[in-house]
């Protein structure tokens, strides 16, 4: 290893907080096991007795029942030994040295500095992601396991060697220490007491078999049922302690493993893929998910990974950012450009902490990397294009199952993806002012002359104000329900302030107190927006038709909060559906749900008869609604839920929900797209052409 790493503070810290949660652990377990074989020997004991003082076959079958109830408790804490957390490998592909023998020296090279072992196995799989794993197991705590390296294609498509290097010795950094033990004890712990808390389905079934078994076991079954539920009560309050615990010591494993990793490359690879990964991530699944939503014509690719690339270079061009080899340079501030807000919370419950203390924490080690290899990772693979065509058709599989899809090239892919992804955002020339914002308060009567520029209208300090009323907006909200006691936090920072949870509804309240400067900045920009396009409409002599795309978009937006409201209050209506309700609290609730039903039918018609410029039903959606409608449904008849009509209900309400948001999304990008063709003094797109792309 280059330099040596010093374990810090907090992960001195978290460890011994680990290390104190498994020792309280191990001594409640003990006793709660050393008190349940005490139980199990005095109830075969006294059922021995039984039938030894009155041999018959009822003390037989009581003798057994009592019996029972001590085996049945012990068997439920010791179960989790035996069990066995498989890894799933029917997505990976494993590869040896003699395959790929530049990837299998990287490794070696690694292996070396970091100063652990080579991986027992070395899998390929399709996703954007590398990992280190193995199968677990009581055992693995006591006895050495080696280790598996996993590494997915889709990160080897989108990082450079030096990156991908860094990753990996991150990867092994997990393991090169012996304290991290420590992290593998605890994980054991935490996994031990889900298995008795949440994963009994087996040893449900058993009891189950049990009691049926004979009349003389069911009052022992049940008596063990009991105590299980008390052991269950105690484990519960453990396990909120030592998972947090876990957690806490988990996020330090990630800033240690990262320290390691710099040691073998220096920082600066592992920084630029860290950044980089949401946007590989985000381009691939957009590859396989513009893939599955074609149903009615299915069609496949050869290679999903030059698409991913595409995607990810398309995505990055729109974005303005730089690209080297085919690789998109990501930079922290790219990544936070549109979160504005100034809130801060220690998440206690995530396993990872934020890429941004990840990065900072890597900074100061100091650590440069030198002589990075800018080189593409894929370069260090044989026969690359083999293994991407055989993980594509693995993906496709589940995506055609029935293996009916057209097969079509790179070339066809890149035209349909442009014309969908169009299709469905908005003009790049908008700076991405209006993807979280509508435009509901624009003076469309009172004439104004604008003197600025497209360009300044959609500045990055207009877009800043957008983006910075919409975090405000955000971060009340969480204000609000941390103030409402739906938190165990203790204290947040606000833009770099340290409050204890007491004042959060008055930082919310000071927060709230900014938001009418700011939404009277954006709508005089809206409208000055509005009216500069005016000017060009008029200057180019067009028909007027803005005005009406306008009122429309407005009109519609006004609207759309009391019809979606219709949607939340019936999911909130139903949501006794979810809990164990007694047969006449059932019918009055759904007897009580019957006027907002009738107004929800009444919005849906509305759906179904709009104006078909706009109509998003296709025959799939219509055919749901019109089921609906023409069903009489009740849900219940006297004991039992009707689940044939309970399905059609809520398929039919999540579509209407879906349905509004896109006729909303339709709406304002028919008026943003009239806008630019403005700019470009091209012909207005035609209403029948704007149909046809809604349909």
């Amino acid at each position: 290893m280059k330099t040596a790493v010093k374990l810090s503070p907090e992960f001195r810290s978290q460890t011994t907080k680990a290390i104190t949660s498994i020792v309280i652990f191990a001594l409640t377990y003990g006793l709660i096991l050393g008190l349940a074989m005490v139980l199990t020997g005095l109830c075969v004991y006294f059922a021995i007795q039984i039938v030894i003082l009155k041999p018959t076959f009822v003390t037989a079958g009581l003798g057994i029942g009592l019996a029972s109830l001590g085996v049945l408790v012990l068997v439920f804490l010791i179960k989790f030994i035996f069990k066995s957390n498989k890894f799933d490998r029917s997505h990976l592909q494993e590869v040896t040295r003699e395959q790929q023998p530049r990837l299998f020296a990287m490794i070696e090279d690694i292996v070396g500095k970091v100063e652990t072992d080579f991986p027992k196995k070395v899998y390929l799989s399709q996703d954007v992601n590398a990992s280190v794993f193995y199968d677990s197991s009581f055992w693995s705590m006591i006895l050495p396991v080696r280790k598996n390296l996993q590494i997915g294609l889709g990160l080897v498509n989108t990082v450079t060697e030096s990156e991908l290097k860094a990753i990996l010795s991150h990867e092994f950094g997990h393991f090169s220490q012996k304290t991290m033990k420590v992290g593998s004890y605890v994980y054991y712990v935490n996994h031990a007491i889900y298995n008795m808390l949440y994963d009994n389905e087996s040893y449900e079934t058993m009891m189950a078999n049990w009691y049926n078994a004979s009349g003389y076991f069911s009052f022992f079954v049940i008596a063990a049922l009991k105590i299980v539920q008390g052991i269950q009560w105690i484990l519960r309050k453990l396990y909120t302690q030592i998972n947090k615990h876990y957690l806490g010591l988990s996020r330090e494993m990630e800033f240690h493993a990262d320290e390691i990793a710099a040691t073998v490359t220096g920082y600066e690879p592992l920084k630029e893929s860290l950044l980089r990964l949401p946007l590989a991530d985000l381009s691939l699944n957009n590859a396989l998910n513009f893939y599955a939503s074609e149903t009615e014509d299915p069609i496949k690719t050869a290679n999903i990974y030059q698409e991913q690339q595409f995607i990810m270079n398309f995505l990055a061009e729109r974005d303005k950012l730089p690209i080297i080899q085919q690789i998109p340079m990501v930079t922290l501030e790219d990544s936070k450009k549109f979160n504005k807000s100034k809130l801060q919370i220690k998440d206690q419950w995530a396993s990872h902490p934020s890429t941004e203390d990840r990065i900072l924490r890597m900074e100061q080690t100091q650590l440069h990397a030198e002589d990075a290899a800018k080189q593409r990772a894929d370069q260090l693979f044989e026969q690359l294009e083999i293994l991407q065509q055989q993980f594509t058709a693995r993906s496709f599989e589940q995506i055609d199952a029935e293996n009916k899809a057209k097969l079509i090239s790179f070339d066809e892919f890149k035209e349909k993806y442009v014309i969908d992804f169009n299709k469905n955002s908005f003009p790049v020339v908008y700076n991405s002012y209006y993807d979280n914002k509508t435009v509901t308060q624009v003076d469309i009567h009172e004439p104004m002359r604008v003197e600025a520029t497209i360009e300044e209208l959609f500045s990055d300090a207009k877009v800043n104000l957008v983006y910075e009323e919409y975090a405000i907006k955000m971060d009340i909200g969480t204000l609000k329900q941390i103030a409402e006691g739906k938190s165990e936090l203790k204290t947040f920072d606000y833009d770099g302030i340290k409050y204890a949870i007491e004042q959060s509804e008055e930082v919310a309240n000071k927060l709230a107190e900014q938001l009418p400067l700011l939404e009277k900045e954006i709508i005089a920009n809206d409208t000055a927006i509005y009216w500069k396009f005016k000017q060009i409409e008029s200057e180019q002599q067009r028909e007027p038709q803005l005005e009406r795309l306008y009122t429309d978009m407005m009109d519609y937006d006004a609207g759309f909060e009391t019809k979606y409201s219709i949607y939340i209050d019936l999911l909130n209506g139903l949501n006794f559906l979810n809990t164990t309700t007694e047969y006449q609290q059932i019918k009055e609730n759904l007897q009580n749900l019957k006027p907002l039903e009738e107004s929800f039918k009444t919005e849906l018609k509305k759906v179904m008869d709009g104006n078909a410029n706009y109509s998003i039903v296709n025959k799939d959606i219509h055919d749901i609604f019109e089921k609906y409608l023409e069903g009489n449904y009740t849900y219940f008849d006297e004991t039992i839920y009707l689940d044939n009509e309970l399905n059609s209900f809520f398929h039919c309400l999540h579509n209407y929900a879906y349905s509004l948001s896109i006729l909303r999304f339709q709406l304002k990008k028919k008026a943003l797209d009239y806008q630019e063709s403005l700019i470009n003094n091209e012909h207005p797109i035609s209403e029948q052409h704007i149909a046809q792309q809604n349909l």
